[in-house]
């Protein structure tokens, strides 16, 4: 009998404190937490955020067993469509292309267009609204968070838990571990102890295969964008 692997995460038991809403889509959360909670500006590089959905969107599929990931590749396991819309765009490019099969070759390719769909779908959710934001020479659109509680919570919950040094659950710990692949820990360890930071680095080093594999792949996509930025 096959037996499927561990799910990297269980998003449908989640560990939620009372708060202004429940978590269950990781890339709309790490794009909330990668924007100011009340203007939508960025608080990262974009390409920094874009590499974080990337790895959020495939980490989604991976919660539900769609996918897994070990030693850097990534393997279908149920081609069956998700409900959302977005996962189950993101799952038909993985079964287009069966050749490709490194996770970070695929969170390059998901990063060229993940800011654009996640914003989408957080727009059809009535999570954000599209405002101009004149910048430098031209205007681009920042995504303004329609509740600021909303916005606000994942950084909360992250800042709470590391601070208090309490565990986080799978969801929150997949949010930390991206957040700290693309430098955002940063930000969200600020005015913490030098204990939270360890803390968090004990945590990631004892999270799930799979989820390990998974950052450690969205670290080597984005050392390799550095490198042919800089070439």
């Amino acid at each position: 009998m096959h037996v499927l692997p561990e799910p990297m995460l269980d998003l449908a038991h989640v560990r939620v404190r009372s708060g202004p809403h429940k978590p269950e889509l990781l890339a709309d959360e790490f794009f909330m937490l990668a924007h100011d909670d009340q203007s939508g500006r960025p608080r990262l590089p974009h390409s920094s955020i874009t590499f974080g959905l990337a790895a959020a969107l495939l980490a989604e599929l991976g919660s539900a067993r769609w996918i897994h990931f070990e030693r850097g590749d990534l393997t279908i396991l149920d081609r069956r469509a998700p409900d959302d819309w977005l996962q189950h765009q993101v799952l038909a490019q993985l079964i287009a292309s069966p050749q490709h099969t490194a996770t970070r070759t695929w969170l390059a390719y998901l990063a060229a267009t993940s800011y654009d769909l996640v914003a989408k779908r957080l727009l059809q959710a009535g999570m954000v609204r599209p405002v101009p934001y004149r910048r430098m020479f031209k205007t681009v659109t920042v995504y303004e968070p329609t509740d600021m509680n909303v916005a606000a919570w994942s950084w909360a919950r992250l800042v709470g838990s590391l601070r208090d040094l309490e565990p986080l659950d799978t969801f929150d710990l997949a949010l930390a571990g991206i957040a700290r692949e693309v430098r955002l820990d940063q930000w969200i360890l600020q005015g913490t102890s030098h204990a939270s930071t360890a803390y968090l680095r004990q945590l990631l080093a004892e999270a799930p295969p799979p989820m390990r594999d998974l950052l450690a792949a969205l670290n080597a996509a984005i050392g390799n964008a550095v490198m042919s930025h800089r070439t």
